[in-house]
């Protein structure tokens, strides 16, 4: 259906149309009709959207330089779950993880070659040397953010401190790569290269995603990519970046007593660092920054 001009705009700024989204949809509609893969508009969060999202961007950084304060060897990663959890719930949040498709606990630590979604257990104790993935994601009044960091505990080799840092370049050469209308593949194509240079593979099982309404939604951000291709980013829409890069090869495998916790086929050390990014009409903006 057709809006007026002087209507109301369907993203429900409480703007004319013509003040906030005609433009917009213009290029969209321009874009569309050359052949390119558009969001629904569902995707496009509006400026009330972005005011709770914010908010809840902000809780969940702070869970995160609340575990950079006390994270130290001889920790459980069960003590780290408890601790996000607290944070969490006295802000007036809610941990996302917990309970989401039956995982029992409020955050993922992935330790050394754990590649993703690792379960917080008392038996699983911190030590001098290893690295750990921290990935919290957090509700906020019925909105989600999403972002995780690489903890080094004690005194770490060079090689593994070379991949959390790669990794972290990574992550930001993927959303330095982000332009508004660009597309999805810009990310993981930016992503790869840089990973390869420096003797790394890219995990392909597991990808970033739009986030804020829901907690994952459209689109899937692969982080193996080719220029050009994939969905359009439009100005409104927050994805997440969040590369896994393995020492070695990029195979894993799912741990078949806990159907979470992923490991490097190889044995080999896995970093990941995570972002949450909102597209505007002039770049991005690191929302977990």
């Amino acid at each position: 259906m057709e809006v007026k001009r002087n209507s109301l705009c369907w993203c429900g700024s409480g703007k004319k149309y013509k003040q906030c989204h005609e433009k917009f949809d213009e290029k969209y509609q321009m874009m569309k009709l050359k052949g390119n893969h558009m969001p629904d508009r569902y995707l496009i969060k509006s400026t009330k959207d972005l005011v709770e999202i914010r908010k809840s961007a902000q809780i969940n950084t702070g869970v995160l330089d609340h575990v950079a304060s006390h994270i130290q060897a001889g920790m459980s990663t069960a003590q780290i779950d408890q601790m996000v959890y607290d944070y969490t719930v006295s802000h007036g949040a809610i941990p996302a993880p917990l309970d989401y498709e039956g995982f029992p606990k409020s955050c993922c630590t992935s330790v050394n070659d754990e590649v993703c979604h690792g379960i917080p257990d008392e038996s699983i104790i911190l030590k001098d040397g290893d690295i750990v993935n921290v990935d919290v994601s957090t509700i906020y009044h019925g909105y989600y953010s999403d972002a995780s960091r690489m903890f080094m505990i004690g005194n770490v080799d060079e090689e593994a401190k070379r991949l959390v840092r790669v990794t972290k370049e990574c992550m930001e050469i993927g959303i330095a790569a982000i332009k508004p209308w660009g597309h999805v593949g810009d990310i993981g194509a930016a992503i790869v290269a840089h990973a390869h240079q420096n003797g790394y593979s890219v995990v392909r099982d597991f990808a970033g995603h739009g986030v804020g309404k829901e907690f994952h939604e459209d689109p899937i951000v692969a982080h193996v990519g080719i220029r050009g291709t994939g969905m359009v980013l439009c100005p409104g829409m927050i994805i997440t970046v969040e590369p896994m890069i393995n020492a070695g090869d990029w195979h894993l495998y799912i741990d078949a007593d806990n159907g979470w916790t992923s490991y490097t086929s190889d044995g080999s050390l896995s970093a990941q660092w995570e972002n949450m990014v909102l597209i505007t009409e002039h770049g991005i903006e690191i929302l977990t920054a």
